[in-house]
């Protein structure tokens, strides 16, 4: 067996399009071994621990998506200088992360032997769905699919060393791990049954609560099963996960239906496509967004005909009320608590960091000043918010002293980010850079006589957002769309 970062010219490459990674990308089938890896991955105490910690993957679980679709596609392209570029970039963000447990356990994301079982979880979840769905794969294909996977953990790690080189131990490593280390974490139990339960639209379905809510009531319990009954036996006792009768049935239907995509025409289905078109806020300028415009009114009209049969949710968000305002609990909840647990604290500012780094694609130093600038702007709001002296600031504190938010810490935010964004540094921001940072052309408030936006505004308009007062601003989809 090769090593795992290279190939010969009589071998499969290990990256590009010709990959066995690549001929999976568009499967619907690895949308469901997605969701069972992610179980997996969580059900380890460390994983688990960072996840609930420093992930929006329950607020904000859509452009999670989306963010971890493309790194994969960069991660696996044929361009290894694209390829070594992304790994730094999520060497840097794992860098950030560190803590501990509720029991006082220290989790650290760089620590190799936890970043091993996550890509673990991926080319195991793969061969699973392969075997459920009827269509298990033969040896050769397991074998140069491992030595891609490991080739992965290589470009991040520098080396594979803490999986096993020969597939035929990859097996007794899995089960070793699921036997001995899995455990019914939180972050476990919010995936399965808070996450699919409270599932937020995306940007494509916003305004059409009452129809999501009833789509989501009857998809959400049955992904739960499908995924509870896909997992492991070993964890799902150790765990002590119940399993819905029918279940095992329901999920060989499930993956069995998605495996027959296999007979429709090449192209039919591309996830690229169908990820960027749920992220279409109505307002964007894509070529697609007529015909998603379409499709939302016609789902408008639906929801408005089930809202007469059944009552609306208690709390309807300024999105969905039309009006464009947002009180102060909602802009608590949609935009500063990334995290979703319910508090403000240094997490949920690394997220919105973090998020617009990986928007405005940047290196260092760039990347360390929007960080740096977040934290600074985090200290001023402890000081300013945090009666309690917790070390965080609840939706209550926040509310009483709401004015204080816009300090000379966030407007520096905001003039690091103007200047993240202003990639010749011009001291204006044109159409390729606005479209870059906001995935859609000027906004009319932010542009002047001459097509460009000035600091002023863009630094105004900032500032204006994170107000919280005011919903569909150019800034929504940085830091509110789920």
């Amino acid at each position: 067996m090769t090593s795992a970062t290279t190939e010969t010219a009589d071998e499969a490459p290990l990256f590009g399009p010709a990959s066995q990674f690549s001929a999976f990308f568009d499967d619907p089938r690895w949308a469901l071994a997605l969701i069972r890896a992610t179980v997996l991955e969580a059900a380890h105490p460390q994983v688990g621990a960072a996840l609930l910690d420093n992930s929006t993957f329950v607020a904000h679980p859509w452009r999670r998506l989306r963010n971890t679709f493309f790194s994969l596609r960069r991660m696996f392209g044929a361009d290894p200088s694209v390829r070594e570029r992304e790994a730094a970039r999520l060497n840097r963000l794992h860098a950030r992360i560190s803590g501990s447990d509720a029991r006082g356990r220290g989790y650290d994301a760089r620590d190799r032997a936890t970043r091993a079982w996550v890509v673990a979880t991926l080319f195991e979840s793969t061969v699973t769905m392969c075997r459920l769905s009827g269509q298990p794969l033969g040896q050769d294909t397991m074998e140069q699919m491992y030595a891609e996977y490991r080739a992965y953990l290589a470009a991040l790690d520098g080396d594979a060393a803490e999986l096993p080189t020969e597939l035929k131990d990859f097996w007794r490593y899995f089960d070793g791990v699921v036997e001995n280390e899995l455990e019914n974490t939180e972050a476990a139990r919010v995936i399965l049954y808070r996450l699919f339960d409270q599932l937020p639209a995306p940007a494509l379905l916003t305004g059409v609560p009452t129809l999501w809510a009833a789509g989501r009531a009857v998809a959400g319990p049955v992904l739960g099963a499908i995924t509870v009954a896909s997992l492991p036996e070993a964890y799902r006792r150790r765990a002590g996960l119940p399993e819905m009768p029918g279940a095992p049935t329901l999920m060989q239907g499930a993956y069995f239906a998605a495996g027959l995509a296999r007979f429709l025409p090449q192209g039919w289905i591309n996830a690229e496509t169908i990820i960027e078109t749920l992220s279409l806020s109505p307002d964007s300028d894509d070529p697609r967004s007529p015909a998603a415009t379409a499709v939302r009114s016609r789902m408008k009209r639906a929801s408005a005909l089930l809202r007469l049969l059944t009552p609306l949710p208690a709390a309807a968000s300024a999105s969905d009320r039309g009006d464009g305002r947002r009180s102060a609990a909602e802009f608590f909840r949609e935009v500063l608590d990334q995290t979703g647990d319910g508090h403000l604290d240094w997490p949920d500012l690394a997220a919105m960091a973090r998020e617009l780094a990986t928007r405005l694609d940047l290196d260092e130093p760039e990347e360390t000043r929007l960080y740096d600038a977040f934290a600074a702007w985090w200290r001023e709001l402890q000081a300013a918010l945090d009666t309690d002296g917790d070390g965080r600031v609840s939706a209550d504190e926040y509310a009483a002293a709401v004015p204080s938010l816009a300090g000379p810490a966030l407007i520096r935010v905001a003039e690091v980010l103007f200047d993240a964004t202003d990639k010749d540094g011009n001291g204006t921001i044109d159409a390729d850079e606005y479209r870059t940072l906001f995935r859609t052309a000027f906004h009319r408030d932010l542009t002047t006589a001459d097509g460009t936006c000035g600091r002023g505004a863009f630094v105004g308009g900032f500032l204006s957002f994170m107000a919280g007062r005011r919903s569909g601003t150019p800034y929504d989809p940085l830091l509110a769309d789920a």
